[in-house]
């Protein structure tokens, strides 16, 4: 299964995902994760990126769009993926329809975890007293919120538009939510296999 998680930063896409990528068997593939990984490793992608990431801004498209390119080439995403993070912007859709077009695939869908705005500002305030994370702070933590309503919302409509859209309530355990998930995308979830992967 071809899947795209979306959501607002905070609502929990990395968790789900990491849940079904168990319950799955594909791979998840954050664009998150890849770029702090090179910010860490001081590649130069990583040294490209960190000055948006530190200011809650959007990595440039040639940036992602190219590291995502490669990561969609291995081996391990031949019979499914879920994509965390990726695409944010009208460009990014259509080179990553183009690119999996070319390869006579597509997504099989879209879902999107919905979470209100003060319960994302909480969670990701309480994350950034965790985790120390600079792109958490408080005016950082805003900014990518609106970033995200503005350059990324939009995309819910054209996903909509192709009956790919699956919208799940993003609140209450993450039992509850994988649930939700598996249910919107016509599955069901053994209560045994849920607690393995949490």
């Amino acid at each position: 299964m071809r899947l795209l998680i979306m959501g607002p930063p905070g609502a929990g896409k990395g968790t789900q995902a990491l849940r079904l990528q168990q319950l799955l068997g594909a791979p998840h593939i954050s664009t998150g994760d890849i770029f702090r990984a090179n910010v860490a490793s001081e590649t130069d992608l990583g040294r490209a990126a960190q000055g948006f990431m530190d200011k809650g801004e959007y990595v440039p498209d040639e940036l992602t769009n190219a590291m995502v390119s490669e990561r969609l080439s291995q081996p391990d995403v031949e019979a499914g993926f879920i994509l965390d993070g990726y695409p944010r912007t009208a460009e990014q859709v259509l080179r990553l329809e183009d690119f999996l077009g070319r390869r006579g695939l597509a997504l099989d869908a879209v879902p999107c975890l919905v979470v209100p705005r003060d319960d994302l500002l909480d969670r990701l305030t309480a994350r950034a007293a965790e985790s120390g994370r600079a792109d958490d702070t408080a005016d950082v933590v805003m900014h990518r919120l609106d970033v995200y309503d503005r350059q990324t919302a939009p995309l819910l409509d054209l996903y909509r538009e192709r009956r790919l859209l699956r919208e799940v309530p993003g609140t209450g355990s993450p039992d509850d939510v994988t649930r939700r998930l598996f249910e919107a995308l016509h599955r069901t979830v053994d209560p045994a296999d849920e607690a393995t992967s949490a």
